[in-house]
């Protein structure tokens, strides 16, 4: 499985960009999928994921109500929507997947990883 995701750019406070994650190869059925970013400095931590059919979602506690995970299995494609952001949003967005039913929460969990885009987030 290959993933690359796209839609990073700069943009100010309390705006909003979306991003994209094309899956391709050997997807098949039940990939679970999630995004994770990383900010300068610091760790990379999970954002929010999806579970194989698209009907649950969870997010990290500083991201609930203003970023939205969807997908879509047809297109093979998973997006992030992401409304007021912040500069503490600021990072690089990596979109990851793992075989599996229900949404995962953590980095080790997964098992295929996007080559990330770069979201900043200017005051």
């Amino acid at each position: 499985v290959q993933l690359q995701a796209s839609g990073g750019g700069l943009v100010q406070a309390g705006g909003s960009l979306r991003l994209s994650c094309a899956a391709s190869g050997r997807t098949g059925s039940f990939l679970a999928m999630g995004w994770f970013r990383q900010a300068p400095g610091k760790e990379r931590e999970f954002v929010g994921a999806v579970n194989w059919s698209g009907d649950m979602t969870n997010y990290h506690s500083s991201v609930k109500g203003r970023f939205t995970i969807s997908r879509d299995n047809a297109k093979k494609m998973m997006y992030l929507q992401m409304n007021s952001l912040k500069p503490e949003d600021t990072a690089v967005y990596y979109c990851a997947a793992v075989r599996g039913s229900r949404g995962y929460t953590q980095e080790s969990e997964y098992d295929y990883w996007g080559q990330g885009t770069k979201v900043t987030v200017s005051s």
